[in-house]
């Protein structure tokens, strides 16, 4: 009974390394630009169409917001300080709009920093995309059941891992896409919903390289025999992004409190020349 469990469980892993030698050399390509493998089925560029859409309907939110920012400020003395240069509003004008032309070209640059990054990292702990699967099976078919039990864990938890690149994928073009929207924050003196999603941002792309190595790393030690490390690897590789989280914590309420302290602090000035002139 144990052979045939052991036959079987060599039978799916030889089916899965296929899939698996594969997929090793295009996660990085499928997590920074994820609309190039989408293009192929659909036959259109879907990041540059939506983001032509999304521009031109961010722009106008920015143009909008300008004005009517402007209006209450410096008309209806309603909203931030009247006192304030309209330089600065002038200014976050300017960024947001420059952000929201330039960020396509940035995020190319971009991409290419984090995938010569991945590379050093994966030349430094020695890993690569040519792994000798066949050695592995035969050390696995010889070394008993239990180390195909982990074996099969092991191939189960990397395609876990592989569906979660395919994720952060559609989530960096998320991202990307939506970026002209975002930039309308940057009106505001706090960077408003920018702050948050720049932050998002950093952390996707931060969690596809820690992924991608911990997966590669994980891969090569379970093909020398070194089960439990590999496996630890993959596990840690599937919660990265809860991981990160933890330290980049998103705070988009300290505009708030600025402001408040600001208004608080410009009442007390008020009050003390009013006890002046009594």
């Amino acid at each position: 009974m144990e052979k045939i469990i052991l036959l079987l469980i060599v039978a799916l892993l030889n089916g899965a390394l296929i899939y698996m030698d594969t997929l090793l050399k295009d996660i990085i390509p499928i997590s920074l630009y994820a609309e190039r493998y989408m293009t192929l089925s659909t036959g259109i560029n879907l990041a540059e169409d939506l983001y032509d859409v999304l521009f031109n309907f961010g722009v106008a939110l920015i143009v909008l917001k300008f004005l009517k920012k402007g209006f209450e400020i410096y008309v209806l003395w309603t909203d931030g300080d009247p006192d304030e240069e309209p330089l600065f509003l002038v200014t976050n004008f300017f960024r947001a709009m420059a952000v929201a032309i330039c960020f396509p070209t940035i995020y190319t640059w971009l991409g290419a920093i984090i995938e010569e990054l991945t590379d050093q990292l994966l030349h430094v702990i020695g890993q690569s995309t040519d792994y000798n699967w066949q050695f592995w099976m035969n050390s696995i078919s010889s070394m008993g059941l239990v180390t195909a039990i982990f074996g099969l864990i092991f191939v189960v938890c990397f395609f876990i891992l592989y569906f979660q690149f395919l994720m952060r994928g559609l989530e960096m073009f998320i991202l990307r896409v939506g970026i002209p929207l975002a930039c309308v924050g940057l009106l505001d003196n706090d960077r408003g919903v920018f702050r948050a999603y720049a932050q998002k941002f950093l952390q996707s792309m931060l969690a596809v390289v820690v992924q991608i190595v911990l997966a590669k790393l994980g891969v090569g030690l379970m093909l020398q025999d070194h089960v439990f490390w590999g496996m630890a690897c993959m596990v840690l590789a599937i919660r990265t992004p809860r991981f990160l989280s933890d330290f980049l914590i998103t705070t988009g309420g300290g505009g708030g409190v600025v402001n408040n302290v600001y208004h608080s602090v410009k009442l007390v000035g008020m009050a003390r020349k009013l006890m002046k002139v009594r």
